[in-house]
């Protein structure tokens, strides 16, 4: 059977009860660009994780990336954490994994940690570590989780756990992310894995940026910003992105004179720096 994006089959099986009406069907079926990814999915059908990102990239997207600082992308055997921010919210995470993949001459296993939706989109299905979307785990997702933190793979991971949002900081407005969680911290110190963290230099649309607002001004909790993700994605075509990936921090540094919260507020720090995205 030919690899399908089928707007309909997930949201029945994501709410099997709700009656979703056809005009809403057709409208996410526009700005989720079903024509355009399915007709993508059956060019490149038999191609799988790092060989189907390429010709997204290159071939869909005509986007392009430069990554600084190689050097700090360990090549030893020890597994580490890399953690980013997420401006972009899908695009940003593909581009991170391919480049971390490219620059290394002996090739090692990378899982990044998406939301479980992603695993729609089959044929990057071996590269990811799926959550639900609410945050929980079950029971196969937290024993698959488990022997990820235990094998000699590296984790690609967004504390964040939603992409960048407009946010009022030191007084002026910037597109910066939400508070980071501490999973990260935790699994470092469990796992001794050192950290490696990761400035990925990009943003969304202002319409992206102004319906979070709004919906958040309306006390409004479903994530309706998350339904254009791919349109945003799509918008990106023909774009340069940057990425930064900083020197490691030992796993030895998170010790007990901070919280791991506060631990992971201060990688946060780091990786942001003086690179704040203003409007």
């Amino acid at each position: 059977m030919p690899l399908q994006f089928d707007i309909r089959a997930i949201l029945k099986s994501n709410a099997p009860k709700a009656k979703i009406p056809d005009f809403l069907i057709r409208y996410l079926e526009r700005i989720v660009h079903v024509e355009q990814m399915n007709a993508f999915l059956r060019k490149h059908s038999t191609e799988r994780d790092y060989d189907f990102i390429r010709p997204v990239l290159d071939e869909e997207l005509c986007c392009t990336a430069s990554i600084d600082g190689t050097e700090n992308i360990p090549t030893d055997v020890k597994p580490v954490i890399f953690v980013s921010n997420h401006p972009l919210g899908g695009l940003d995470g593909m581009i991170i994994a391919q480049m971390i993949h490219e620059s290394r001459s002996e090739k090692r296993e990378l899982k990044v940690i998406v939301n479980d939706l992603l695993m729609y989109m089959e044929p990057l299905a071996g590269l990811w570590a799926p959550v639900s979307k609410l945050g929980r785990f079950s029971k196969e997702q937290a024993a698959a989780q488990q022997r990820m933190w235990e094998s000699e793979t590296d984790v690609l991971t967004f504390p964040a756990g939603a992409c960048s949002r407009l946010q009022r900081i030191d007084g002026r407005w910037q597109i910066q992310d939400l508070e980071w969680q501490k999973n990260f911290v935790q699994r470092a110190r469990e796992y001794q894995r050192n950290i490696v963290p990761i400035y990925f230099e990009g943003r969304n649309s202002r319409f992206f940026y102004a319906l979070a607002y709004i919906r958040k001004k309306l006390h409004i909790k479903l994530n309706i910003e998350m339904l254009y993700l791919v349109d945003e994605m799509y918008g990106a075509k023909g774009k340069h992105f940057k990425v930064h990936v900083l020197p490691p921090i030992p796993y030895t540094t998170f010790d007990n004179t901070k919280t791991p919260k506060e631990w992971a507020q201060y990688v946060k720090s780091i990786v942001y720096g003086t690179n704040h995205t203003s409007c």
